[in-house]
């Protein structure tokens, strides 16, 4: 019926010649593989892999989830704002960034081997620390990474991941986003 209509139309100059060659296609007709928007059927249903990120080593820390009451650290739950650092976990005696003085890093510059490191959690967004103490970390080597508590989560994960000696000094957020 379609050519009929088409081929009528050719007649009196009116179609496209695109529209007929169309047209004369047979009904069951692919167009190229290079050419399709949607998979062919080999492709439809092979096999996907996923390659979860495993941890090389139990001496590795890493934050399973976070509320707006602590951390889930390795199986272990934490309440309240807590340090990080290789091999053990501490509670952090500050209540907000406003509590982050030299003081309160100065643990991060004892540690031996020394981190290269520090990542902030400062809550539910980024505040800005005090000049003195950043240069403060800068003096001894140490890179600090301030961040909302979330970033701060998954960039520690990630850094603990690479292999990098890293610490983290975690303020929990009052909203609880995506990492629960």
């Amino acid at each position: 019926m379609a050519l009929a209509s088409v081929r009528m139309l050719c007649r009196r100059g009116l179609a496209p010649s695109w529209r007929l060659a169309a047209a004369r296609r047979a009904p069951d007709w692919q167009p190229r593989r290079g050419h399709r928007l949607t998979p062919a059927d080999d492709e439809l249903y092979q096999k996907t892999t996923l390659k979860a990120l495993e941890r090389e080593s139990s001496s590795m820390m890493f934050i399973d989830s976070y509320s707006s009451r602590g951390f889930t650290i390795n199986g272990d739950k934490v309440v309240g704002p807590c340090a990080i650092i290789p091999r053990a976990i501490l509670q952090w005696n500050v209540g907000s960034y406003q509590d982050i003085t030299e003081e309160s890093l100065v643990l991060f510059r004892l540690l031996e081997p020394r981190i290269e490191i520090l990542v902030l959690g400062m809550g539910d967004k980024v505040e800005r620390l005090e000049p003195d103490v950043l240069k403060f970390m800068r003096e001894c080597g140490i890179a600090v990474e301030v961040q909302d508590t979330p970033n701060a989560c998954a960039t520690f994960n990630f850094l603990t991941s690479e292999g990098r000696v890293t610490a983290a000094a975690l303020i929990p957020p009052h909203a609880v986003g995506a990492l629960r």
